[in-house]
């Protein structure tokens, strides 16, 4: 573009260039908008870019990049419209001049061009004597051209004068924004240094506390006097139960006891000089080095140098190419996740070490030489170790030759890295012309840029000679071949010595490589190579002519990929280590099993054995067996089935599935919803892919494009397998590429297909195909009713009969007897035509049908069976004669089919009888047909009347249970039912004179208890029962016909695996309940009882399901053995140990002992420790033995002595006694533990020590739901288990056996703060101080630092809570503003009644706001984010409202969710819209409240699609309705306030919101 075209464009403010559209090889330079709406060239926004954030040079607003970068901003289309217009019109006026404008001459000869110079100046001298002989007016115009001319140089000097002086502003902004982000980098370096020296201090800090390691003379004495004082306090025990008790004199020595209170004490022989040594430790005389071994030397004492040691639970990322910078090797490497803790990575550890002089050779420490010297006799020797450990494979050459290096000596691989580098860093080890470079000598090898790696000189290559030389002069040398040792990498280095003279060439071969001397030598010795050559154990390739193929090669690889491996070591061959490694499982399900590389090798036919007998299996097994499924649940003897056989092999050997256990169709269908998305196809989800299949192994199998779960049974070859699948029981052979790894959740349905025969029928000789094609044509694929007759071994076929399955009145057919008729098989011995009875015989005549629905009432026969003939359960009538209000027990009461319908606890419940389901239909027939069309009437309702009202749009009988309150709102009794609801009185009606009564019976559960010793059932049993029993399907048993309720009856139910499981026995097996005991009865039967009575009425008949419980009858024998009576038991009080010594406030340090379920902290101050090492040597010696155990009552026992898992007597306190253990609380520790009462003496010991451990709970905090959740105490268990923490004590209760109320620091952080960052826990406005967010040091400072705080921002004070307005009493209707709504039942309001009282000094919260918002510029920035904090949030208006923090919405870019309080709703925004709050707005109560809109809840079931996608439970048709009915005059009733505030909406009618919303059926009532 030239000078016209730019004059006429648009320029940039800053470079002052116009901008350039692009075109075909023009960059173009366009104009870009900014977020502050400034607009700049492409050129100049890349040299403001800095760190993908531009600063506008003119306002100093910040405006981050798009992920395009610059050319991704906006582009303004109003200076790309002129630049287009000023082009056309260039292009247009080009075209005009085209004509005018000169031709161009080609370049002529040097002779012809100075022939043409000279005819130019004759012709000039020509023109200027021609125009002095022209007119005036011709000079006048020539004048006139010269001041256009000089007019257009005036006009560029300008221009040239706007661009110098933008670039000397250019250039000021430059230097200015490089210098600032120059000093940014300085402070961040000096930061990170300052870290790096805090984290190092803090580790010597950490090494003070156990300074009594350092003084050993001094311990040795001091353990002189603690022995003699524990041997003299012995004797004097002894002495004083002697002298008490003389009888004991001769169960002692009486003359040593004596000899030992009588001896004197010698001061003499006590070594007091020990004191005036010191510990041996400075930080001036020598720098310290980290050691190779943290802790304790193995004779005891402490190591001579500190030790940065690690955290135990964390898990340590190491890269060789990152940490030690070698070369790099064809895998980059890691260690396998760890899910425990995050990873850290040990360039951290290292770079807290830079500063450390690397101490001289001699001053290696013991320990290290002891490992490396253990190394290289473990695995250099003629005995190499044989074990396991974990690797990280560096280089693979083929699978019989890779290296290795381990995991453990990762630190060790970057410190020496770390050391090779510093000595190459300076002049030492150069070579000189003299020197000669030999094969098989060390020498350092350049990587890159000041990384440098030790190295082997494999060969050597001589200028000249084409073959390798043993030496050559370094001046003379033209390749080597270098082998990392490190790395297990070889490289190929060519020197350039052409044109170059010897000093030149030595000096360029410096630059490469450097020589090792004698003494860099004898300090490597000490560090064996990392890299350890290995090879796969007894496999070379499968064609030994061809070698490793790629293939191999490449399965190697994707078996290691990244992580690090398992290795076992089986030996040792010269150099090499015969191995085998495995692949660690993900984790990701159960199934998962380690992948062996050699097995998967094999597999893929890659390999073979080379010693095929040579290889033991067992020396290599899996540390893990194949997870199996759970094999199938056979059905009950002679017990009629329905089932659909499966599969046939023989008719010995088929399939069958039972059809009554329908969760297998809703297993495959989410099998198929599970394996055919896209992650899990082939290739797409590694982690469930099966690489080399174990026998037995649980897989999930692909057969014609739908998934089974299937087992492995056999190796086919060519990557084929065999296998069974378990729900179906067909075997197919699959290629391996269709099995994937099986997830946990398909493991809980036992296996489906039962294998089974026929058990009447054999072969004739063999099975011949007519007889198989037969008994597939009968059953295959078909419905039959199978019964099996008796009970088999796992893995033996179940015997059993099959019947066919028709529509016909008459007995089945017996297919096994179709197979005799058939002469295709034959009877088994013993059993002819008659023997094999049909079904008709076998099952028919034998089994009891049950009656008929609704046939059992009171009055009808007491047991219905078959009638005479063939005549079926069909003919039995379907409904009753009359309908009958009342529930009328059968005559039968065992084995009744019932319905729970409602569940109060084990001691109350409601169920409907399976029989009475015609009577229910009837009812509700009845019942629509009567008041489906009836209008509400006016009846004064009163508690116990009986009334037909409407649940949920269906009519039903009821009875309420108390008086209507004003809101005319009635709790009724469903009668059918048996559940309590409440409903409005518009939805009932009188009932009908007749049909009073109800068809639900209410139960109880007999002979078990409440546990604990309680009188009612905890919350957990009734809730437990409740979420098992409600809805569910039983068998129950009536134990007593009586007329009062509740019934005790017993309950069996249905589990997973189609096995009834009685109720009872369930929770008394979970803890929650006890059996009752029986009162023991005469063994012997009084003689009135039994005369004239027969023998066979004193047998008991038992139920089948308590036949285990049955007793025998009592039959008169001739010799009867005493009655067994179990001893009386001993009534045993014991006192409370004394509580324990409560600390003084202020700060101290404790050990945190035990952490209760409640959330209670145990912890035991240093000398608690103390005293209880004391106090458990005294424990043992005063129980040298196991007392005798005898039945003692536990109630009146509280302090005891308790056995505890490591054989030593504790101190306890009886808490519970449960069957046969006693709940125990370790008083000196905190623990709770359940101990068999053997292990618990009920005697008080030592009661002159108190409890050692105290009792503490948090500061400051506010449980969620006012208890700890369990999630929440596993947090504190994991800060605070067996771990040294600070300690301030705040409070002391007033009962000494109380909690203190602690605050715990962990490292200087709060634990509160945790808890609270966690949401486990919430801040209590009460306790709120500004100490609280006050960092205080906890260490005592041992310097005296002068440090110049001038200049330093103060530490913000931490502001306190909202406040919220005060509500009336319960009941106490009050309007209010409906502020917002979340859900239905979630709304925000505000109460009107006295809301005009809120000013503060006569300033309304509005102007209090209008007045903020009119500084604004004056706020500051939010420089704290605790939640719940207040603030000021920007709104899309612009302005400032109050708000809250709720927490971290995002991280990049940092975003936060708050809570506008005066409004009520959320929003997320990022930190530079929040601003500081002033303290006078916190004074004015929130506007929006929180409450729960009690009297309904979401609907059971919902058929609208749309639903809220925050809270899924409701719809949003459901809000909107709700939103609705909020419009108005709302007023509101508070209905409780805990453990949420709950109120009642009315609307102006005086009726309930939410009623409609019931009536519609998008909510039910609570």
């Amino acid at each position: 573009m030239n000078r016209r075209e730019c004059s006429s464009s648009v320029i940039c403010n800053i470079c002052g260039l116009a901008y350039i559209l692009p075109e075909d090889e023009i960059v173009g330079n366009l104009p870009h908008v900014l977020l502050c709406s400034h607009i700049f060239c492409t050129a100049c926004l890349r040299s403001l870019e800095f760190n993908n954030v531009i600063l506008c040079p003119e306002c100093q607003v910040e405006s981050n990049l798009p992920e395009g970068g610059v050319d991704e901003l906006q582009v303004d289309s109003r200076i790309i419209g002129l630049i287009y217009t000023a082009k056309i019109n260039n292009m247009k006026s080009h075209r005009g001049d085209i004509a005018q404008r000169p031709i161009r001459r080609m370049p002529l000869s040097p002779l012809k061009e100075a022939k043409e110079t000279q005819q130019e100046e004759n012709n000039t001298e020509q023109v200027l004597l021609q125009m002095g002989n022209k007119d005036p007016l011709k000079i006048d115009k020539a004048e006139k051209a010269v001041e256009e001319a000089l007019a257009q140089a005036s006009e560029n000097m300008a221009k040239l004068e706007n661009i110098h002086q933008t670039l000397v502003m250019g250039l000021t902004v430059q230097v200015k924004r490089e210098k600032a982000r120059l000093l940014m980098e300085i402070n961040e370096t000096m930061d990170r240094a300052f870290s790096v020296l805090q984290k190092r201090k803090g580790v010597l800090l950490s090494e003070l506390s156990n300074m009594e390691q350092y003084f050993p003379s001094s311990g040795k004495e001091l353990g002189r006097v603690e022995d003699r004082k524990k041997s003299l306090e012995i004797a004097m025990q002894k002495a004083r139960q002697v002298r008490q008790f003389p009888s004991l004199e001769s169960y002692c020595n009486l003359d040593k006891v004596l000899e030992t209170l009588q001896a004197p004490v010698d001061v003499q022989s006590f070594d007091m000089s020990c004191l005036s040594l010191g510990c041996g430790l400075s930080l001036t005389k020598e720098p310290v080095r980290p050691q190779q071994q943290c802790g304790p030397s193995r004779t005891g004492h402490p190591p001579p140098n500190h030790c940065d040691s690690l955290p135990s639970r964390q898990e340590h990322k190491w890269s060789p190419r990152a940490s030690s910078q070698g070369p790099p090797t064809e895998l980059d490497y890691h260690c396998p996740a760890a899910d425990s803790g995050p990873n850290v990575i040990i360039e951290e550890i290292i770079e807290g070490e830079q500063d450390q002089a690397l101490p001289p050779p001699q001053t290696t420490p013991t320990n290290e030489k002891q490992t490396l010297q253990r190394r290289k006799n473990t695995q250099r020797d003629g005995t190499p170790y044989q074990g396991k450990g974990w690797v990280l494979v560096m280089h693979v050459v083929n699978p019989n030759h890779f290296y290795v290096g381990y995991v453990s000596e990762r630190k060790e691989s970057v410190l020496l890295s770390r050391k090779i580098n510093d000595l190459c860093s300076g002049d030492r080890g150069l070579f000189s012309r003299n020197d000669t470079v030999a094969k098989g000598s060390v020498i350092f090898v350049k990587w890159k840029a000041g990384v440098w790696c030790r190295a082997t000189l494999t060969e050597v290559f001589q200028s000249g000679p084409l073959e390798a030389v043993p030496s050559c002069p370094v001046t003379q040398l033209a390749r080597i071949r270098v082998f990392f040792m490190d790395y297990g990498y070889s490289k190929d280095i060519t020197l350039q010595s052409e044109n170059k003279s010897p000093d030149q060439f030595v000096q360029s071969l410096n630059q490469l490589m450097r020589r090792v001397d004698v003494a860099v030598q004898s300090e490597l010795r000490r560090s064996p190579p990392q890299a350890v050559k290995c090879s796969l154990k007894d496999i070379v390739p499968s064609d030994l002519a061809k070698g490793w193929t790629v293939e191999a090669q490449n399965a190697f690889r994707q078996v290691v990929g990244t992580a690090a491996v398992e290795m076992q070591v089986f030996g040792q061959e010269t150099d090499c280590l015969l191995v085998d490694l495995k692949k660690a499982p993900m984790d990701r399900c159960a199934s998962d099993m380690p992948v062996s590389l050699r097995d998967y090798l094999l597999f893929l036919e890659v390999a073979r054995l080379y010693f095929p007998m040579a290889w033991n299996t067992e020396a290599v097994q899996c540390d893990r067996r194949p997870l199996l499924f759970y094999p199938p649940v056979f059905p009950h003897v002679h017990t009629e089935l329905n089932a659909v056989v499966s599969h046939i092999n023989t008719p010995s050997d088929f399939y069958i599935q039972l059809v009554d256990n329908m969760e297998i169709l809703l297993l495959t269908s989410k099998l198929q919803d599970c394996y055919n998305s896209a992650a899990v196809q082939r290739g797409g989800d590694q982690g469930l892919e099966v690489y080399c299949p174990v026998l037995e192994q649980a897989v999930v199998a692909c057969y014609d494009k739908v998934w089974y779960r299937a087992q492995v049974m056999g190796h086919c070859g060519g990557r084929k397998v065999e296998v069974l699948f378990v729900d179906t029981g067909n075997r197919k052979v699959l290629s391996v590429y269709d099995l994937r790894k099986i997830r946990d959740e398909f493991f809980a349905l036992p296996a489906m297909a039962i294998k089974c025969c026929l058990v009447d029928v054999v072969r004739l000789a063999t099975w011949t195909e007519a007889c198989i094609e037969r008994f597939k044509s009968l059953a295959d694929q078909r419905l039959v009713m199978a019964v099996a007759t008796g009970t088999v071994q796992a893995g033996m076929p179940l015997p059993v009969r099959l019947f066919e399955s028709g529509e016909s009145s008459g007995p089945p057919a017996n297919i096994g007897k179709l197979l005799v008729k058939d002469s295709l098989a034959s009877f088994k011995t013993g059993v002819g035509p008659q023997e094999a009875p049909p079904v008709d015989a076998a099952v028919w005549d034998a089994a009891v049908w049950d009656p008929p629905v609704g046939g059992l009432c009171a009055g009808d026969q007491d047991a219905v069976g078959p009638s005479s003939g063939d005549t079926g359960p069909e003919d039995q009538p379907a409904e009753p004669a009359e309908f009958q209000p009342q529930l009328r027990l059968p005559g039968n009461l065992e084995d009744l089919k019932v319905r729970v319908t409602q569940v109060t606890s084990p001691g109350s419940f409601h169920v409907q009888l399976a029989h009475a389901d015609p009577q229910l239909k009837r009812l509700c027939e009845m019942l629509k047909q009567e008041y489906a069309r009836s209008e509400p009437q006016a009846v004064d309702w009163k508690a116990d009347m009986y009334c037909a009202a409407s649940v949920n749009g269906v009519w039903e009988r009821g009875q309420l249970d108390a008086a209507v309150t004003a809101s005319n709102i009635a709790e009724v009794v469903r009668c059918d039912f048996g559940n309590t609801v409440k409903l409005h009185v518009d939805n009932l009606r009188p009932l009908l004179p007749g049909l009073e009564g109800s068809l639900a019976l209410k139960c109880a559960l007999s002979d078990i208890r409440p546990a604990g010793g309680r009188a009612t059932w905890t919350a957990t049993a009734c809730d437990f029962i409740s979420y098992y029993l409600t809805g569910a399907t039983a068998i129950m048993t009536i134990k007593e016909g009586t007329e009062q309720r509740p019934v005790p009856v017993s309950l069996f139910c249905s589990n997973f695996a189609g096995q009834d499981v009685s109720i009872t026995d369930f929770l008394v097996s979970k803890g929650l309940a006890l059996k009752m005991r029986k009162k023991r009865e005469s063994p012997v039967p009084h003689l009135e009882e039994t005369a004239g009575e027969p023998l066979g009425d004193e047998l008991h008949k038992a139920h089948p399901r308590d036949s285990t419980d049955a007793r025998p009858a009592l039959l008169p024998t001739p010799s009867k053995p005493a009655p067994r009576t179990n001893p009386a038991l001993e009534k045993v009080k014991t006192q409370p140990y004394s509580p324990p010594e409560l600390p003084s406030l202020g700060w101290g340090k404790m050990t945190i002992s035990a952490i209760g379920d409640d959330g209670i902290v145990y912890g035991m101050t240093r000398q608690a420790e103390q005293q209880f090492e004391l106090l458990r040597e005294r424990l043992q010696q005063q129980m040298k033995t196991l007392p005798r155990h005898k039945p003692y009552t536990w109630k009146s026992v509280l302090g005891c002595v308790v056995m505890g898992p490591d054989m030593l007597w504790y101190r306890g306190q009886v808490m519970e006694f449960i069957g046969g253990q006693v709940k125990v609380r370790y008083v000196d520790q905190g623990l709770v533990e359940s101990i068999p009462v053997c292990h618990v003496y009920p005697k008080v010991l030592c009661d002159d020590v108190p409890q050692l451990c105290v009792p503490c709970q948090l500061h400051g905090v506010i449980p969620v739901g006012k208890s700890w959740q369990w999630d929440a105490v596993a947090l504190l268990k994991e800060l605070l288990l067996t771990r040294r923490v600070d300690v301030q004590f705040m409070d002391l209760p007033s009962d000494s056996r109380g909690c203190v109320t602690v605050q715990i620091s962990l490292d200087a952080m709060p634990l509160s703060r945790i808890m609270i960052h966690h949401q486990h826990a919430s801040a209590d406005p009460s306790a709120l101080t500004q100490e609280e967010y006050v960092l205080t040091s906890l260490a005592p400072d041992l310097d005296d630092w002068d440090i110049d705080t001038e200049g330093l921002l103060e530490l913000e004070p931490v502001l306190g809570v909202f406040t919220y307005p005060t509500l009336p009493e319960e009941g106490e209707p009050f309007p209010v503003q409906i502020k917002h709504l979340r859900t239905p039942t979630e709304v925000f309001l505000y109460p009107l009644k006295g809301s005009d009282d809120s000013e503060v000094n006569g300033v309304g919260l509005e102007e209090a706001l209008t007045r903020v918002n009119d500084n604004r510029d004056s706020l500051q920035l939010l420089s704290d984010f605790p939640i719940e904090a207040p603030c000021l949030a920007e709104y899309i208006d612009g302005k400032y409202y109050r708000a809250k923090l709720l927490g971290f919405s995002g991280l990049n870019p940092v975003k936060l969710l708050i809570r506008h309080v005066d409004f009520g709703s959320d929003d997320t925004l990022p930190i530079n819209k929040l601003r500081q709050i002033p303290a006078h707005l916190l004074l004015y109560p929130c506007k929006a409240l929180k409450v729960r809109v009690a009297g309904f809840s979401a609907p059971r079931v919902s058929l609208e699609q749309e639903l809220l996608p925050y809270s899924p439970e409701w719809s949003m048709k459901a809000a909107l309705e709700m939103l609705d009915l909020l419009h108005g005059n709302i007023t509101a009733s508070v209905a409780a306030r805990e453990p949420d505030l709950a109120v009642f909406l009315f609307d102006d009618s005086g009726a309930l919101v939410h009623l409609p919303l019931v009536e519609k059926g998008l909510a039910d009532f609570e």
